[in-house]
C-alpha cells in the first residue's frame, strides 16, 4: 500500500512540473516562434488567465484548464496502470475469452505486495488479474530454515494434493516449500502456503474474498488438466533498475538467478521450464 501512495505522490509530483514546464514555456517562448502572435496577457483577464498559442494561435486556455487536464491525464493513466486491480475477475476472463478452468500461472512480489494471475486461451498466457497481498512475513530474501518467519522466494509448484479447502485459513494451498533447489541449500520449513484469513506466519496471507477468487482459478486449472501450477515468487520487480537499486545486497547473486526465469516469461509469456543443476536454477524452454 505503501508503494501505490508514493507512485501516486510521484505522478502528481510530475504532473504538477510538467504544468510549471509549459506556464513556462508559454511564457518565455523560443526564439523561432517570434515571428507568430507572440504570448501576451488578455485584455481585462484575470493573472491567471493566459492566451496560449494553439495551431490557430488564438485559442485561450486558464492555468485551471491546464491543472484539470494535467489530473485528467493523470488518472487515466493510473486507472490503465491498475485495471488488473479494479476490475472484477468476472469483467477480466470477459474481456479475455477465458474462464475458470483454463491453465494459471502466478507471480508474487513481495515489494509491491502484489500476487499476479496470468491465464491462457490460446499458445500464450494473458495478464488476467492482480490481488493486493494482505499479509507477508520477513523481509526480502528467501525463506532459510524452519520458524524464522520469512516467506520464501523462487520457483514452485502447485499440484492437486497441495489443495485444501478446508484450511483454518478459510482457503488454502501449499507452495511446495523446500522445493529442490532449497533442499539443495539445505533449507528447512514446512506449510509455506497462499491463504486467506490476512494472517502471516511465513506464508502470502490473502483477504478471504481474494483467496476465494485465486484458489477457484486454481483448482479449475487442476481439475481440467493443467498438470501443476507454476508460482514464481520475487522479491520485487525484476527490472534493471530494481536490481541495481539492490545491487549491494547480500541476495543479489541469488536474485540474478531468479530473474533469468523472470525475463523468459517477460519475452515469451509462457512459464519456463525450471530445474535445479549444482545448486541453480536453469531455465529451460517451456514445455506448453
Amino acid at each position: 500500500m505503501m508503494t501505490r501512495a508514493w507512485l501516486i505522490l510521484v505522478d502528481f509530483l510530475v504532473t504538477f512540473l510538467l504544468l510549471i514546464s509549459l506556464i513556462l514555456f508559454y511564457l518565455n517562448p523560443p526564439q523561432k516562434l517570434e515571428k507568430y502572435t507572440p504570448l501576451t496577457i488578455e485584455e481585462n483577464a484575470t493573472s491567471d488567465t493566459f492566451l496560449i498559442p494553439a495551431l490557430d494561435l488564438n485559442a485561450t486556455i486558464t492555468l485551471e484548464d491546464l491543472i484539470r487536464m494535467g489530473e485528467e491525464a493523470s488518472s487515466e493513466e493510473y486507472v490503465i496502470e491498475n485495471k488488473f486491480l479494479t476490475s472484477t475477475l468476472e469483467e477480466r476472463l470477459t474481456i479475455l475469452s477465458a474462464k475458470i478452468g483454463d491453465p494459471v500461472f502466478i507471480r508474487i512480489f513481495k515489494e509491491e505486495s502484489l500476487l499476479e494471475v496470468w491465464i491462457r486461451t490460446g499458445t500464450e498466457y494473458q495478464h488476467l488479474k492482480d490481488y493486493v497481498i494482505c499479509a507477508y512475513s520477513g523481509a526480502l530474501g528467501p525463506k532459510l530454515k524452519e520458524g524464522d518467519r520469512q516467506a520464501p522466494e523462487g520457483f514452485y509448484k502447485v499440484k492437486k494434493h497441495q489443495l485444501n479447502p478446508n484450511s483454518k485459513f478459510h482457503l488454502s494451498f501449499n507452495l511446495g516449500y523446500p522445493n529442490k533447489y532449497d533442499r539443495a541449500h539445505d533449507r528447512t520449513g514446512s506449510f509455506l502456503m497462499v491463504h486467506g484469513n490476512c494472517v502471516s506466519d511465513g506464508c502470502y496471507a490473502m483477504t478471504n474474498d481474494k483467496i476465494e477468487e485465486i484458489y477457484a482459478l486454481v483448482e479449475g486449472a487442476l481439475q481440467k488438466g493443467q498438470k501443476y501450477v507454476q508460482v514464481h515468487a520475487y522479491p520485487f520487480r525484476m527490472t534493471e533498475e530494481m536490481m541495481a537499486l539492490f545491487s549491494e545486497n547480500e541476495w543479489y547473486d541469488f536474485w540474478v538467478n531468479l530473474k533469468e526465469g523472470y525475463d523468459y516469461f517477460e519475452a515469451e509469456k509462457l512459464p519456463p521450464n525450471i530445474k535445479v543443476k549444482k545448486q541453480l536454477y536453469t531455465i529451460h524452454e517451456s514445455s506448453e
